[in-house]
């Protein structure tokens, strides 16, 4: 992995770690993760192969990544205190992050470092995945698409939340 990989990564993985302690739900926490993303998506994603069985692990680590990040996005706790939103990574969401961001790490490290180069082109080859790219393709989608749908879960979450705040309780008036 280069530097930038791993900068990349821990600043993923740091986000949550901000989150443990509740802070203002503002623009930056949507933003900040989003803007990582598109660097990592821009940086990597070249191509995304469809010969063979490529579409069929880009799909299921597309689906791993949507899976953690709504998960995430739902175990992440959001409360109205004063009229503003605030926002708190559980234990449960922070795990999922960590999970998914410490698979793709360790998935490159072990091929890369690890012996694992040998064990990836056997098992492409025997599921009719074509290349390279599409391992890379892949585990940027998954990455994607975690950090895109923990961001929209909590996004939706805090506007029902934000129109909650603004409804009238039933016998009162207004």
């Amino acid at each position: 992995m280069t530097a930038t990989e791993w900068i990349t990564d821990i600043a993923l993985v740091l986000i949550v770690f901000r989150q443990l302690r509740e802070g203002p739900l503002d623009r930056k926490t949507f933003l900040l993760p989003l803007a990582i993303v598109a660097f990592v998506g821009y940086s990597y994603l070249d191509s995304v192969p469809t010969d063979g069985n490529d579409l069929v692990l880009i799909g299921t680590l597309t689906a791993v990544g949507a899976a953690l990040g709504i998960a995430g996005g739902i175990y992440t706790r959001i409360r109205s205190l004063d009229g503003a939103l605030l926002i708190k990574a559980g234990a449960v969401s922070a795990v999922l992050w960590i999970a998914g961001m410490g698979a793709r790490m360790g998935f490159q490290t072990w091929v890369e470092h690890g012996g694992g180069a040998d064990d990836v082109a056997r098992f492409s080859l025997a599921h009719h995945i074509t290349s390279q790219q599409a391992w890379v393709a892949a585990f940027v989608l998954m990455a994607l698409t975690e950090v895109v749908t923990r961001v929209a879960t909590i996004y939706i979450r805090s506007r029902a939340m934000a129109k909650a705040a603004t409804r009238p309780v039933l016998g009162t008036t207004v």
